[in-house]
């Protein structure tokens, strides 16, 4: 499932609205350690490993979009 991800710095949350994230980020983004920070958060809110999250493009960019292989279903709805 492709995600579209806004990512702000300087703050720490997740918010998800269809196929829409906004995530905050504490890591500077510097050397890839934003984009690092970004996959394992992504990858512990959809329960699944960071090999299974791919940022598809937008690498050195705030927009990105984000490949998440297998998320988990809860109710219907992707988590």
């Amino acid at each position: 499932m492709r995600y579209e991800v806004e990512v702000k710095f300087h703050k720490d949350f997740i918010e998800i609205d269809g196929n829409r994230i906004s995530v905050g980020l504490t890591s500077k983004p510097e050397k890839g350690e934003a984009n690092r920070e970004l996959v394992k958060k992504l990858a512990k809110h959809f329960k699944v490993s960071t090999s299974q999250i791919r940022i598809v493009s937008g690498l050195k960019s705030k927009s990105k979009v984000v490949e998440v292989l297998n998320p988990e279903r809860r109710g219907g709805e992707w988590v």
